[in-house]
C-alpha cells in the first residue's frame, strides 16, 4: 500500500528529475547561460558602477564594517580576497554587520589582503532579502565583484593570478554565479576569480517578472567552487543545492560542498543569533550562531583557496 508521504516523496522526486534533465540538456545545447543572458533587459541593472577604495584601510581605524581595503604587513604580492555580503548589505548603525568584518579580518591574518564590498549602502539600498531594490540584482552584483577584483589588480601589493571572492547569502549566489564562464564574461569581459566560495547559498531557479528564468547554478562552471551549507537551513535549502551541485560535479565541473548537520542559515552571524524572520518564500527562519561551525568553515575555506589557487610567490 502506497502512503500519502511515499507519494508525495516520489512527486517530490519526479519534479526534481524533470528540472534537472531540462537544465542539463540546455547546457549540452551549450544554451542555457547565453539565453538567459540575452533575454535580461539592462543587463547587469541599471544601478551605478561602485567607487573602490584607492587608499589602504587599517582594521584600528574602521568603527564599523563599510566598504574597505586591508592587507597584511609587507609588500607582498598577497593573494586576495573580495567579501561580498548578505541581502541586508553591511548592517545599520543599530546592527552592523560585524561577521563580515570579521572574515575580512581573518583573511589579512592569514596573508590575504581583504576587500569588503557593499553593493547596496553607497546606493541607498538598505535590503535585497525581499528582492531587487535600486537596479541591484543579480547581474549586478556579479559586477560588483568582478570589478573589485580588477580594482584590486591595480596594487603592486597584490598577486593578480591569485584573487578569490566569498559571498554570503547572497553574495554566495553570486560567488555560484562567478563560476560561470558565461556569466561573468557577459557582465565583465576580462581576467576571472581564481577561485569562488559561497557561504549558505541559495541554488534556486530565478523568475525575473520581465524576463527568461534562469538558474544560479549554471552548467558552465569552470572555476574551483566551494560551497558551505547548513542542513537547519530554511532560507536557502541545502538539498537543493547538494542536487544541483552534485549534477554539475558529474557533468565535470570543479566544485566541492560541505554540509554542517546542525547548522541554520547564517551560522557565522553572531549579532544575529535568535535572529528570526519570515523570508521572501514565506518561510519562517531562525538564526543560529555557532563559533564552532564558523571556526571550521574559516580553516576549509581557506585550506580550500590555498590548495585550488596554488603557492603563493
Amino acid at each position: 500500500m502506497i502512503t500519502f508521504d511515499a507519494l508525495k516523496r516520489s512527486e517530490a522526486m519526479t519534479r526534481r528529475l524533470r528540472s534537472m534533465m531540462l537544465f542539463w540538456l540546455a547546457a549540452a545545447l551549450g544554451q542555457a547561460a547565453p539565453l538567459a543572458l540575452a533575454q535580461s533587459p539592462g543587463f547587469p541593472g541599471p544601478a551605478k558602477d561602485l567607487q573602490f577604495p584607492a587608499e589602504v584601510s587599517t582594521f584600528s581605524s574602521v568603527d564599523r564594517p563599510r566598504m574597505a581595503l586591508f592587507k597584511p604587513e609587507g609588500a607582498g604580492p598577497f593573494p586576495a580576497l573580495v567579501l561580498l555580503h548578505q541581502c541586508s548589505g553591511l548592517g545599520s548603525r543599530q546592527r552592523p554587520n560585524e561577521s563580515i568584518l570579521g572574515w575580512a579580518k581573518e583573511a589579512v591574518a592569514r596573508g590575504y589582503a581583504a576587500l569588503l564590498v557593499d553593493s547596496l549602502g553607497s546606493r541607498g539600498v538598505d535590503s535585497v532579502c525581499y528582492g531587487p531594490k535600486g537596479g541591484v540584482i543579480f547581474a549586478r552584483g556579479l559586477k560588483d565583484a568582478l570589478q573589485a577584483a580588477e580594482h584590486l589588480r591595480t596594487f603592486d601589493f597584490v598577486d593578480q593570478k591569485r584573487i578569490a571572492l566569498a559571498g554570503y547569502s547572497w553574495g554566495a549566489m553570486i560567488s555560484v554565479l562567478a563560476g560561470s564562464a558565461g556569466w561573468s564574461d557577459k557582465a565583465l569581459p576580462g581576467q576571472r576569480f581564481a577561485a569562488t566560495v559561497a557561504f549558505y547559498p541559495g541554488c534556486f531557479t530565478i523568475k525575473p517578472p520581465t524576463a527568461a528564468s534562469y538558474e544560479i547554478v549554471q552548467p558552465d562552471i569552470d572555476r574551483p567552487l566551494l560551497a558551505l551549507m547548513g542542513e537547519l537551513d530554511t532560507e536557502t535549502p541545502a538539498g537543493e543545492c547538494v542536487a544541483k551541485l552534485g549534477a554539475a560535479k558529474a557533468a565535470g565541473a570543479p566544485v566541492e560542498w560541505h554540509l554542517y548537520p546542525q547548522a541554520t542559515h547564517c551560522w557565522d552571524c553572531k549579532q544575529l543569533d535568535g535572529f528570526a524572520k519570515t523570508d521572501v518564500s514565506g518561510s519562517k527562519v531562525v538564526y543560529r550562531y555557532s563559533a564552532d561551525q564558523t571556526a571550521d568553515s574559516l580553516q576549509r575555506m581557506f585550506q580550500f583557496l590555498d590548495r585550488v589557487m596554488g603557492p603563493r610567490r
